[in-house]
């Protein structure tokens, strides 16, 4: 078995009893908050729980919300034979968020973490730090509280893993069977009895078969983060839990009291071998000290950590690591045996010689700590390695921003904001490709895309209705926000579809019940994946015999999406595809290809408005009264500091809209502004006309209009009625020098 050693059948024996006996210590019972003094009370039960942080049980959502509101009485016994004592707990989380009861089951990862009302002495579980604790055979432990013969008994045993269910991330499940799991052992732990630690949580019984299903640890990586600034441990409920957990094992392990086993000392007996290099009190040392540390700035942050380590190479786990153990357990899989232990040292000095989302009073001394530890372990390695390491140290302490104790690095200047341009940030980008024999479907895909520009893909998916995108879209899109988001700078989310699409109100999309619309959570900005294929009337240029769209006297264009093939794992958003200063072809040029000076003249307004001054001009209307937005010739006249506004955009009422939009895009403009109106009837434009040009238009420049209008979104749906004028704003923002992924690919005829 992988990551074991072999011994000796009876001290193997003896390791297995020890591990349950850990197990059912730290198992508890969750009934209703009328529970009282009737402990024993079946009528009260409501599922089974366990310890996973002194004062933190997790256990099913549809377990915890099972009675009354967020209220449950936790039961528990504080050591063997000492009866079972209560304490009441609250709902603190529970994932999926805002997600209620249906019929027959409760919606996947159905997780919920308890927080005790007050302190009480408890055993704790270990909780796997792998990225994804799935099997593809073999047998697990689990246990729980169920009814038995009208009393409450504690239940234990084995399961056999059968695959998974689900389809991604957050729903994905493993199938377990070859026993009976009876009502009440629902939110139980499952282990893996060859390690040693737990990695799930009990969550169904099959209706027509032998066992059930569980949901995996890593799951709880999806808890929500923190909208504002980390300024302490504890603003980060996931940051909070999982420290706590590896403090505790660090603590237990250096406790003086030898007569009661630990969950290391259990995993040594086992033999496991973490990582392939660490002894299971290697571990837990590590883990505290890495505990001891602020949590990483963001899950961007330590995503860049390991790509950034030489003998790494792996695709992120999914859902994406948040905490410093995340990223541990990540290395594990993928380390060569021969470079395991160097591995695990150089992501710990990363990790000590991170940036901080803040700075407490015992961050100094917790790096230092750490720093002996790597080198104790670091002792054996060769010496070219233990000099890599302290080399590496020595220059990110040299690279990394001056923080004192109480500051908040994310609230500085680097942070960005309405007064300047923001640091360079990773966004999500979403590519809608509508099928042109099946119109009211499309193809989507989901990309992230780092500060540099490279983006890489999350998930696509093919023939999905255009209706319902939104759904299809939701949990990819959360996946792909928490490895952009950093704490008080939620992603842009960049919204790529042909010109006839621009209207899609993804803006007002909720990617939950109770989530915020995503215009008001984040920038949503709109790009338009066809322009190379439009003519000077807004209109797609002709096909060619040879395959390509013929524009303008006949030359060929390269097109950027329609028809394309497969975009590649890495695509080339931020890559500049220019040659020469101007950024323009010669050989092309010298041809007359119109498109070549389109897309200078696209790459200059773009410069220019991020310079300059911004001006709004209203093209579609005059004193109220619509009028068409003009040709492209005479569009192409208007200031490079002119940023377009649509008042009178209707695309699903009125013929002709699309055009326009497709006339401001073939004009090269990468910045405009319209309000979808969706078929109401013609109302008094005035307030927008004014609120776009003393809002929108301004001295700083258009790098701001993306937060400016989310800002507006926002003060909008809290009930500012001076921003009642921007209900349906939407904002095209196209920058020229980040080519889509498949830009430039040839359309071939099918």
């Amino acid at each position: 078995m992988h990551g074991r050693a072999p011994g000796a059948p009876g001290a193997h024996d003896a390791a297995r009893r020890a591990l349950r006996g850990l197990v059912m210590a730290a198992t508890v019972r969750i009934h209703r908050p009328d529970a009282g003094y009737a402990l024993d009370e079946p009528g009260t039960f409501l599922g089974s729980g366990y310890f996973v942080a002194p004062s933190w049980v997790l256990t099913c959502a549809h377990v915890a919300r099972g009675g009354e509101g967020d209220e449950v009485v936790v039961v528990y016994e504080p050591a063997p034979g000492r009866g079972m004592s209560a304490v009441s707990g609250h709902v603190a989380a529970a994932l999926p968020e805002g997600a209620g009861p249906v019929p027959g089951s409760w919606p996947a990862p159905d997780l919920a973490l308890v927080r005790l009302s007050e302190p009480v002495d408890h055993e704790c579980v270990y909780l796997s730090e792998r990225p994804a604790a799935y099997f593809g055979e073999g047998k697990v432990l689990y246990a729980g509280w169920t009814v038995v013969d009208g009393r409450l008994s504690m239940l234990d045993g084995t399961l056999t893993v059968q695959g998974t269910i689900g389809g991604w991330t957050t729903d994905v499940q493993m199938r377990l069977g070859d026993n009976d799991l009876p009502d009440g052992v629902s939110g139980g732990p499952v282990i893996d009895p060859e390690r040693g630690e737990v990695i799930g949580v009990l969550k169904s019984r099959s209706d027509h078969a032998r066992g059930g299903t569980s949901t995996g640890l890593e799951q709880l990586r999806t808890l929500p983060a923190p909208s504002g600034e980390l300024k302490t441990e504890a603003d980060d409920l996931y940051q909070a839990v999982v420290h706590a957990h590896d403090r505790y094992h660090r603590d237990r392990q250096r406790h003086p009291d030898a007569r009661r086993h630990t969950w290391a000392d259990v995993q040594g007996q086992l033999g496991a071998r973490p990582g392939r290099t660490l002894s299971p009190d290697e571990r837990v040392q590590l883990l505290g000290r890495l505990a001891d540390l602020p949590p990483p700035a963001s899950t961007r942050s330590l995503l860049d950590i390991l790509d950034s380590l030489s003998d790494f190479e792996a695709p992120a786990p999914l859902p994406a690591p948040r905490g410093w153990r995340d990223g541990l357990g990540a290395l594990y899989e993928y380390a060569r045996d021969d470079g395991a232990l160097y591995l695990v040292l150089d992501y710990a000095v990363h990790a000590m010689t991170a940036d901080r989302p803040f700075l407490a009073s015992s961050t100094p001394a917790a790096e230092e700590a750490l720093w002996a530890g790597v080198r104790q372990a670091a002792q054996r390695l060769g010496p070219g390695r233990r000099t890599a390491l302290v080399e590496r140290r020595k220059a990110r302490l040299e690279a990394r921003r001056p923080t004192r104790v109480g500051d908040h690095p994310g609230t500085g200047a680097n942070a960005g904001g309405p007064g300047g341009a923001a640091t360079a940030q990773s966004s999500v980008l979403v590519e809608i490709v509508r099928r042109g024999w099946e119109p009211d479907r499309c193809d989507w895909s989901v990309f992230v895309v780092s500060a540099d520009g490279e983006a890489k893909r999350l998930e696509e998916v093919q023939r999905v209705p255009l209706a319902d995108l939104a759904t299809h879209l939701s949990a990819p899109l959360k996946e792909a926000f928490r490895q952009c988001d950093t704490p008080g700078r939620p992603a842009v989310l960049q919204v790529a579809t042909e010109h006839s699409l621009l209207a899609l109100d993804v803006d007002e999309w909720r990617l939950g019940p109770e989530e915020e619309r995503l215009g008001t959570q984040r920038p949503v900005v709109l790009r338009c994946s066809d322009r190379d294929q439009l003519t000077e009337n807004g209109e797609y240029g002709e096909y060619g015999e040879n395959g390509k769209y013929a524009e303008y006297g006949g030359q060929g264009a390269q097109g950027a999406h329609g028809g394309r093939g497969d975009h590649g794992e890495r695509g080339g958003a931020g890559g500049r595809r220019e040659t020469g200063a101007a950024g323009a072809q010669p050989a092309a040029a010298l041809n007359g290809d119109y498109r070549l000076d389109i897309d200078e003249e696209r790459r200059a307004r773009w410069r220019w408005l991020h310079a300059h001054p911004v001006t709004a001009a209203v093209l579609d209307c005059d004193d109220g009264l619509r009028k068409p937005v003009p040709p492209v010739e005479e569009l192409r006249g208007l200031s490079h500091g002119t940023v377009p506004v649509l008042c009178r955009l209707d695309t699903h009422g009125r013929e002709g809209d699309a055009e326009g939009l497709a006339r401001l895009v073939r004009g090269g403009f990468g910045v405009a502004l319209w309000r979808r109106r969706h078929g109401l009837p013609e109302a008094v434009c005035g307030e927008f006309h004014r609120g776009t040009l003393d809002q929108i238009a301004g001295p700083i420049g258009a790098h701001r209009l993306p937060e400016a209008v989310r800002d507006l979104r926002f003060k909008l749906r809290s009930g500012r009625p001076e921003t009642f004028w921007a209900h349906g704003i939407a904002l095209l923002y196209d920058d020229p020098h980040q080519p889509l992924p498949g830009t430039g690919d040839l359309l071939e005829a099918p």
